[in-house]
């Protein structure tokens, strides 16, 4: 894995350069990126003292311009590059809404409430807006339904006269990704209703409806031109092989602009599997690059259509793994995914980083190795680590049962209990461990702390059979 400061707009894998070569590199992307991140901190510094300000008089406009052939956004009548990430809430003080701002966003992606908004507003923060709207796959929800589909509107329409004048709004997204498996195109029709009566009731704030990736790959977007006309721009969820993007928005002619309103580390869908159809989930340095290369791939090089983006996902979830979506460890540190983004916002990095991993093996072999266990067998795992700050690292290991993909983003997993008394020796790199004696598919997991609220962590799946 390469050195993201010596390497930062690089490729994993390509040749690494010499140090002469490398300074050149950082000094070419770290100049780009401190004008942008300088003009943007001036931008946010403006937004903060106006948020900060006595009582805030009402609603910012939003608007969409195309200058010279290039779509761009502005708020308040002053040029916004979308700066954001998708934002779980603070989880128990773990993941404050003050830290996103403190390292250089300047939007979330929510569907809190009015408290989310006014805490956003006090810290300059706008805020995209999510909609719910109920799928036809996931909630069996039927969009022929004339009297279910009205119910619905007239929830969406209450939630937008709630929060349209709150002076954090910054646009609205009209559902998510609601074409998963679908059969009925109805639903964007309702989308455009929603749309419409978005532009009659709050005209100053634009809408959006949020695709996935096969979505677009099935040609989705020709449906939306066709039925949802009042839309004003496109939100994609992308995650591996989100630098084709820009190509498939134009292959299928859309032509308002866009926002990637998901997109980080490579889907457990997307990655390789193990013999027992494990998915590979890469490790925290290995999804800090992922950041790294799609941020500048697409999101700063797609200048003429993209309006900026939302990572995914500020704090912590469980989905498919415990740590395979979030920027942080469940005990709220900070993974190099955020020191990744805290860069690429504002050209500098953080005072201290994330311990880096470079490596983790079960007895030598890696996880594509498909690592097979005896019953109650004692094994020894490894794994390769540096803190950039040197400094002095803590390590802890888990053992637990693989979790069965239970159905759309997560629904419905019941996350596996740890097992303690399988670790005989873990309080450093190195594990000496007793595999579980039933059969079955499980994961190690390591987690490095740094002791300044900085983390990391990987995993490698692992499979007991006599």
């Amino acid at each position: 894995m390469l050195d993201l400061v010596a390497a930062a707009g690089r490729i994993t894998g390509s040749p690494r350069p010499n140090p002469q070569a490398e300074e050149k590199i950082m000094k070419r992307i770290s100049g780009k990126l401190l004008v942008f991140g300088a003009l943007s901190l001036l931008c946010g510094g403006v937004w903060l003292l106006y948020s900060q300000s006595a009582a805030p008089a009402g609603p910012i406009k939003t608007e969409i311009r195309k200058e010279n052939g290039r779509f761009r956004l502005y708020r308040g009548g002053q040029p916004y590059f979308i700066k954001g990430v998708v934002y779980v809430g603070d989880m128990g003080g773990k993941f404050p809404l003050k830290d996103v701002a403190a390292h250089g966003a300047n939007s979330i992606r929510s569907s809190g409430g009015l408290n989310v908004l006014d805490e956003a507003h006090r810290l300059g923060l706008s805020v995209l807006v999510n909609l719910p709207m109920r799928m036809e796959s996931v909630h069996k929800f039927d969009y022929s339904d004339e009297k279910a589909v009205r119910e619905q509107f007239e929830k969406v329409k209450e939630r937008v006269l709630q929060l349209k004048d709150h002076p954090a709004v910054l646009a609205w997204s009209i559902g998510n990704e609601l074409s998963v498996g679908y059969t009925n195109k109805a639903v964007w029709n309702a989308v455009n209703d929603v749309a419409r009566m978005i532009h009659e009731v709050d005209p100053l704030h634009p809408t959006m409806t949020v695709i996935g990736d096969g979505s677009i790959n099935a040609g989705d977007i020709l449906e939306i031109k066709k039925r949802a006309p009042d839309l004003d721009m496109l939100g994609i969820n992308y995650y591996m092989h989100v630098e084709t993007v820009p190509a498939k928005i134009r292959h299928y002619d859309w032509d308002k602009p866009y926002v990637l309103t998901e997109w980080g580390p490579s889907g457990d869908w997307q990655v390789p599997r193990t013999e027992w159809k494990a998915s590979i989930e890469e490790t925290s340095t290995e999804k800090a690059q992922r950041y790294l290369e799609r941020y500048q791939n697409v999101v700063l090089k797609d200048a003429e259509r993209c309006l900026g983006s939302y990572a995914f996902i500020w704090g912590w979830r469980h989905e498919r793994t415990q740590t395979w979506y979030g920027m942080h460890l469940e005990t709220g540190e900070r993974t190099e995914a955020v020191n990744v983004m805290q860069f690429l916002w504002t050209g500098q990095w953080p005072a201290n980083r994330a311990p880096r991993i470079e490596d983790l093996r079960i007895e030598g072999r890696r996880a594509q190795d498909n690592v097979y266990l005896k019953p109650a067998g004692r094994y020894r795992a490894a794994v390769q680590a540096s803190d950039p700050d040197q400094d002095p690292i803590r390590y802890r290991w888990e053992i637990l049962a693989e979790v069965a993909r239970a159905g759309y983003a997560g629904m419905g997993e019941k996350r596996s209990a740890p097992m303690p008394e399988l670790i005989e020796k873990g309080d450093g790199p190195e594990l000496v461990f007793k595999a579980p004696a039933q059969e079955g598919a499980y994961r190690l997991f390591v987690f490095l702390i740094d002791g300044k609220g900085n983390g990391a962590t990987a995993n490698i799946p692992f499979y007991v059979r006599p």
